[in-house]
């Protein structure tokens, strides 16, 4: 198998306009990586792009909604025009839902976490998957964004926790039905990076106990640093799941 310098790589980041997936946007980019940014706000996404460094790679605003077909379609018939090809697909776009009772959430609501964080991420992949099986060198990662939820759910978090359940299972069947064709597939389960998502944390989130209390948070470059490292591994080898998380928060244990 043929081996590409980071220089001549193309990544496609979803959910690019802001928290993690910027962060790994700008990291991929530094380390040579030309990535195409994904995302509903344009505004955004031009953002992260001009927030690159000059000697780094290509940076390529594409808006997206990544709950609708044609607009993934549209997506990855960009990336095939403007680079020919894909390297890396990271699947990191998602929402959550009002931390209310199950019951006295909203069908729409439900719908639109679902339409995000589970069909966003198969139809990414989907498309990602044929190209990957179509180019010359073949193959090439994609890296699903979990979270310690798929594991332990926080209170009032049916929809978020139920789709990111069902994204360890879509990252397990994209590793085992696409290996022949030197596609790997893995999950990171990421808690509490420091972003704007998570500024909620320090002033104290539902625990199961009934409690409020303030939960520790850490650098999102431990999550860039590690799909760094995940991306950068040979395609006879993957990352099948791997947990980044700040080391106190109340997950493992009982708090």
């Amino acid at each position: 198998m043929a081996l590409m310098s980071n220089s001549s790589k193309i990544a496609l980041v979803t959910g690019a306009g802001s928290g993690i997936g910027r962060a790994v946007s700008l990291a991929l980019q530094g380390a040579g990586y030309s990535v195409v940014l994904a995302g509903r706000r344009a505004d955004e996404l031009e953002k992260t792009a001009s927030m690159g460094i000059h000697e780094g790679g290509r940076m390529l605003a594409v808006p997206t909604d990544v709950g609708r077909p044609e607009s993934v379609k549209a997506l990855f018939a960009k990336v095939g025009e403007t680079f020919g090809r894909l390297d890396l697909l990271f699947n990191n776009a998602g929402m959550g839902a009002p931390a209310i009772p199950m019951e006295d959430l909203s069908y729409e609501k439900w719908s639109d976490v679902v339409a995000v964080n589970l069909t966003g991420s198969f139809l990414c992949a989907q498309e990602a998957i044929r190209l990957m099986k179509a180019q010359t060198p073949r193959g090439g990662r994609i890296i699903n964004n979990g979270s310690i939820s798929a594991h332990t759910p926080r209170p009032h978090s049916a929809p978020y926790t139920a789709t990111k359940h069902a994204i360890t299972g879509l990252t397990k069947s994209i590793s085992l039905d696409c290996r022949s064709f030197d596609i790997c597939c893995g999950q990171i389960d990421i808690g509490n990076a420091a972003t704007e998502m998570t500024s909620r944390m320090t002033a104290g989130v539902l625990q199961a106990n009934g409690q409020l209390a303030p939960e520790p948070r850490m650098d999102v470059k431990a999550v860039s640093d590690t799909v760094l490292y995940m991306a950068g591994l040979p395609l006879d080898t993957n990352v099948l799941f791997v947990t980044v998380m700040a080391n106190t928060m109340p997950l493992v244990g009982r708090g």
